[in-house]
């Protein structure tokens, strides 16, 4: 029998100040060496992070979408074919068959951190 392998660890990546990203609003940060797109949900300290790269269009612009509610999950609109991203998931609420990798994003002290897998 072998060693037992450790579990891996996810690691965290402080991205901007949390006053950077306005309510309702996404930003592009580079996390885990990707472009990652953080969405703050109204004025508090819930945010959210997926991958920046939209599959429809293969631009890197989800950051730039518009937030929304849609059938009752957060969502970011892409700003080219327009296209709702479950904020959460990452799923396609248009085609369940895309998606974008969502990834864990919290609030320490002001700052925003993703954590990329």
């Amino acid at each position: 029998m072998g060693a037992p392998q450790k579990a891996e660890v996810p690691t965290w990546t402080e991205v901007c100040a949390l006053d950077e990203i306005l309510p309702d609003t996404g930003v592009c940060v580079l996390a885990g060496g990707q472009q990652v797109a953080v969405f703050r949900i109204g004025d508090g300290e819930q945010v959210h992070a997926i991958d920046n790269r939209d599959p429809f269009s293969g631009a890197n612009v989800l950051s730039r979408g518009l937030v929304c509610s849609l059938a009752g999950r957060v969502c970011v609109a892409s700003p080219i074919y327009k296209q709702h991203f479950d904020l959460q998931t990452g799923l396609c609420l248009e085609d369940e068959t895309q998606s974008v990798r969502a990834h864990e994003a919290f609030v320490v002290e002001g700052r925003v951190c993703v954590v990329v897998s």
